[in-house]
């Protein structure tokens, strides 16, 4: 699973390979939104009058399955394992065992 502010990699599509980190995660509709990726440009209208219009970029959310979580040790893009240290339920590295 992935949450906010963790570290991923594009997998697929136009972005593939960069990484970034999650700054929202949407679970019922399984989609996330990674800083810097999936950028496009979205033209705002003036708010007051007076006001100029303006062109911000905006990431848009994309499949939580075209990403992976990369590893803080090996920096590798990797699966989570999840195991239980007393009550807390904590995700691991698959490659290196290292935590999350």
């Amino acid at each position: 699973m992935i949450k906010k502010n963790d570290t991923v990699q594009i997998m697929v599509g136009k972005d593939l390979g960069k990484q970034g980190k999650v700054l929202s995660v949407d679970s019922p509709n399984n989609r996330v939104v990674v800083q810097g990726v999936n950028v496009f440009k979205k033209h705002q209208r003036p708010k007051k009058q007076g006001e100029k219009g303006e062109v911000v970029s905006v990431s848009r959310s994309i499949n939580a399955s075209n990403v992976m979580l990369v590893c803080n040790s090996c920096g590798k893009p990797v699966r989570a394992g999840y195991r239980y240290d007393g009550d807390a339920k904590i995700r691991y590295c698959k490659k290196c065992k290292s935590l999350l």
